[in-house]
Order: C-alpha cells, then sequence, then structure tokens
C-alpha cells in the first residue's frame, strides 16, 4: 500500500496516439452544426408552452418550512380542579399503574418532622439508593444502597433486615434495585440481578428467582403475577407465588442506563414496560404478546448528557393515554390502544409525571418543575429549580438531584438533594414554603394516613406529619 509505483508515460504520445487528433477535428465540426441546429429547433418550440409563473423560491426555503416550529407561548397560571384528599393507608407500587396510584393523600399543610430511623448504607461514590420505600400493613419497607431491606414500623422502629447479597459476592458489588408489594408478599429486585419475595411480617425468604442481568427496575404486581424489566431489556413475567417465569419479551440491552430502570404499568388488558435504550412497548398481560412498539427518540442539543436516551420516568397510565419522558429532553402521550404519538413536548421527565386536574407535574431533564396540559402538553407554567452544585457550570460536573413532585394536601411537593422540601402552589407555580431534610433526600416522598415518608442520602427514612 502507499503511492503507486512502476506506471510508465505511454510511448509516442503525439497526433497519431492522441484519441482527439485531426480526424476527430473534422467530426467535431459537422457534430458542432447538428447540435446548432438542434438547439434552434428546441428554442423555437419552447413559445407552445406557457411561462411558468409563481414565486420563485431558493432551495433552503423548503427546509425552512420543514422545520420544527417554534414552541408555543405558556398558557401562564390557572386555577386547577384537585381530586378528592385520600387517607390510604398503603402505598404498594410506583404510580404508573392506575390500581395502585394515591392521586391526592392527605397531608397537613404545615407538616413538620416526627422522628428519624435507620434504614442502612446511604448514597456513596460507586452505590447510590435508587428504591423508593413502599408501606404496606403499618410497616415502611426501604432499600439502602448495599442492597439491605428493611422494615421499619409507623412509629419508627425497626422490625427486621434481609441482606440481598447472594452468597458469591460481596456486600456493596451492586446497588440499585426496587419494591413492590402484593399478595402478602414484599417483592425486591437488586442491583446483583435478582428478584426476592420475602415475608412483609418477618423478612423470610419465600423465594428468590435470578433474572441473569444486574439493574432491574421496580417490579409491579398484578392479579397472581409479578412484570419486571431485568437489565439487559427483556420483560419478564413470573408466578408471584413461586418465581416461575410465566413469559418473557427478549429486548436491546442499552450500552449506558440509569440507576434503576422504569417500573412497568398494568392494566386489565396490558402491560407497558420502557426499557433503557427509549424503547416503549405494549404486551398482552396474559400471554406477552406484543401488541404496539414506540421508540421515545431525540436530544436536547448543547446538553452532552441527553446522548443518553434512555427513559426516566415510569410509564403512567391515564385513561387511554400513557404519559412517558426521556433524559434526553422528551415527554410523549401515547394512544394506549395504537402506541400511537398523540404529542411530544421538548422536555423530558426525571421521575414519573404526576396526573391531576387535567395537567401533569414533573421535573424536567434540565431542572424544572413543570405544569402542563394533558391534553396536548401545552405548559401552564415552569419554575426553575437549583441546577448546578457549584457557581461555576462550566467547572461543575454534578448537579442537584430533585424528587417529585407529588401532589399532597392540596400543593406540590419535591424532595432535593441540596437538603431541602420545597411546597408550591400547583394552580401558579409559586414556592410556599420549605422544610430542611436532614442529609438531604434521595427518593421522592410517599404517604400513608396523612404521614409523608422520605428516605435520605444518609440512609435514613424521615417521617413527616
Amino acid at each position: 500500500m502507499g503511492s503507486v509505483m512502476g506506471i510508465k508515460e505511454p510511448q509516442g504520445v503525439g497526433e497519431a496516439s492522441n484519441p482527439i487528433g485531426r480526424g476527430a477535428m473534422k467530426c467535431s465540426h459537422h457534430l458542432g452544426l447538428a447540435v446548432f441546429f438542434l438547439s434552434s429547433l428546441l428554442l423555437v418550440g419552447c413559445d407552445d408552452f406557457d411561462a411558468i409563473s409563481g414565486e420563485r423560491l431558493s432551495v433552503r426555503s423548503v427546509l425552512k418550512t420543514q422545520a420544527l416550529s417554534e414552541p408555543a407561548a405558556a398558557l401562564g397560571p390557572k386555577a386547577i380542579k384537585l381530586p378528592k384528599l385520600s387517607k390510604s393507608s398503603n402505598w404498594t407500587h410506583q404510580i404508573g399503574t392506575p390500581k395502585y396510584r394515591v392521586t391526592h393523600p392527605a397531608l397537613n399543610t404545615e407538616f413538620t418532622l416526627k422522628w428519624s430511623a435507620p434504614i442502612g448504607q446511604g448514597d456513596k461514590r460507586k452505590n447510590r439508593i435508587s428504591a423508593e420505600p413502599v408501606i404496606a400493613d403499618g410497616r415502611i419497607f426501604t432499600l439502602d444502597s448495599r442492597s439491605l431491606v428493611t422494615a421499619t414500623s409507623v412509629d419508627g422502629d425497626t422490625l427486621w433486615s434481609y441482606d440481598l447479597t447472594p452468597s458469591r459476592d460481596r456486600a456493596g458489588d451492586a446497588s440499585g434495585g426496587g419494591l413492590a408489594y402484593g399478595n402478602d408478599t414484599l417483592y425486591v429486585t437488586s442491583g446483583y440481578g435478582t428478584l426476592t419475595a420475602l415475608t412483609p411480617q418477618t423478612g423470610a425468604l419465600r423465594w428468590a428467582q435470578n433474572l441473569k442481568s444486574g439493574g432491574p427496575g421496580a417490579p409491579t404486581v398484578y392479579d397472581g403475577v409479578v412484570y419486571v424489566v431485568a437489565g439487559n431489556g427483556t420483560s419478564i413475567a413470573l408466578e408471584a407465588d413461586s418465581g416461575r417465569v410465566r413469559w418473557q419479551v427478549d429486548g436491546i440491552s442499552a450500552v449506558t442506563a440509569v440507576d434503576g430502570g422504569a417500573a412497568p404499568a398494568v392494566t386489565d388488558k396490558f402491560v407497558i414496560f420502557a426499557l433503557g435504550t427509549g424503547e416503549v412497548f405494549s404486551a398482552f398481560r396474559k400471554g406477552g404478546l406484543r401488541f404496539w412498539s414506540n421508540i421515545i427518540s431525540g436530544q436536547r442539543l448543547g446538553v452532552a448528557a441527553a446522548t443518553l436516551n434512555a427513559v426516566t420516568s415510569d410509564p403512567v397510565v391515564v385513561g387511554q393515554t400513557v404519559y412517558i419522558g426521556t433524559h434526553s429532553g422528551r415527554l410523549a402521550a401515547l394512544d394506549m390502544t395504537s402506541g400511537k404519538r398523540l404529542w411530544t413536548l421538548n422536555d423530558g421527565a426525571l421521575g414519573p409525571v404526576w396526573p391531576a386536574g387535567g395537567s401533569l407535574f414533573f421535573v424536567s431533564d434540565t431542572n424544572k418543575l413543570m405544569r402542563v396540559r394533558a391534553k396536548d402538553g401545552r405548559v401552564f407554567w415552569s419554575v426553575d429549580l437549583p441546577d448546578f452544585t457549584k457557581k461555576n457550570p462550566k467547572k461543575s460536573v454534578r448537579i442537584f438531584g430533585h424528587y417529585g413532585p407529588v401532589l399532597a394536601g392540596g400543593q406540590l411537593i419535591v424532595a432535593s438533594d441540596d437538603g431541602l422540601l420545597r411546597v408550591f402552589d400547583p394552580a401558579s407555580g409559586d414556592l410556599l414554603r420549605s422544610a430542611a431534610v436532614p442529609g438531604g433526600a434521595t427518593t421522592a416522598p410517599i404517604f400513608a394516613k396523612g404521614t409523608m415518608y422520605v428516605v435520605s442520602t444518609i440512609g435514613a427514612l424521615h417521617a413527616f406529619r
């Protein structure tokens, strides 16, 4: 390889060897005359055609007309009719499944910290808490950053703990996972790639299933079946009483992902799965046959983190619509029966949207608390939340984490790892008040019987009422 060598110049280059020599010049003279007469005939024939009229456009003007339109102007603050307050005693799942969603839990507007209880290890450089707690039958269940499950009473007493670390591994080799409660059983996924069923009263092991991939999301229990997405993109349905795999749908594993995948949303007919690749699909609950599929694609230009297209908002089903957001700056509404995109907003959602009163509330991928209209994605208002942990973002590689929002007691609550709980007016987005969270929050708040529970970065469970 390299430069071409050994090519000789043709011998006798001149009139005899030139393909365009004297003989060719004679032929070109006659050819020129023929071209002249032919072009003259074509010019005369042009009089038989109508002149082309209309506006002359540049080539690039077509591209401009096909460009995305500017975002619609914000609708501005508007009154909202909130759902009735609920004093439910349980909070067993993520909010995506309508059957388990508490749309407006009760909470005193002047809540204060009542007690704190240890749950294990807090957030570390290599291990982080990603599981929101769940509540059932007077017990709060948590998962720390080193795969320790703990049950705490509503008075703050530790009832039992169970270490999910497999015998072949060391504590701290993996983190992440999620919790769900159903069929009088606590189901826990872990960063070790396991799904474990525990007795909620004592923490005794009932069964454990190897999902054969780390980094699974939170499970969802429905009608005797546990649904979960494994870290390799495989969507699995397991028998709730035995852990036996009923069916599974293989997917494509994401090259990069976020801690804690999206929890499946379940209805009587379908299961909605969201993968780390940005794919969302529905499958028939009985049998696992895929029905429709959609890719939530797109990026926020100029933001390096937006190259991660992982779904960060659990699918949330409201009526016949599925709402879902990504880390790369997209929030989409999909038709439940067909998967058709109804609208797309160029703002992502870092957690599941909170639906209420015809609106959706969420924390965007650029750390803004937003309220949008559910039917078309039009923005009512947007409020900036603390962003970079350092004042100079060019030299900062970390931003504050914000969890929620949750509508409770007629107010929106966002828990943040900067050490504050912030309370907002859902109609206007105005900041009403704030309260301190020792250690800063690392999960969204959950509620039961008028009490709010938040897990902090220092490995503590805090109760506010």
